[in-house]
């Protein structure tokens, strides 16, 4: 029994070694790459755009609506950040168990 524990903690050991490796760093890497090429550089041809948003350029006060291009995107930042913070903390007490609150 203990030889089969051992083989098998061998074999994870290995595979971990494999997926957090090179092979990982290439996957994000790559894939990043080309979706950027695929989206045509999208992100950095409207960077300007975004930033001319939030400073306010486009608002004008004779449209509908009650709050700012900003604060529509502190609330989604903060809804998107705090659903990480939840689903994070779920996962690491998955993870690592009930310890981890702690941590």
């Amino acid at each position: 029994m203990f030889d089969l524990l051992q083989s098998l903690e061998n074999f994870f050991n290995v595979a971990v070694g494999y997926v957090w490796g090179m092979p990982l760093l290439v996957l994000l890497l790559g894939g990043g790459l080309y979706f950027t090429i695929y989206a045509r550089f999208l992100p950095f041809r409207y960077f300007k755009h975004g930033i001319d948003v939030l400073t306010g350029k486009y608002d004008k006060a004779e449209e509908k609506g009650e709050i700012s291009h900003f604060q529509a995107l502190s609330g989604h930042l903060a809804a998107t950040v705090g659903m990480g913070n939840i689903s994070g903390v779920a996962l690491a007490i998955v993870a690592g168990g009930p310890g981890a609150i702690f941590w």
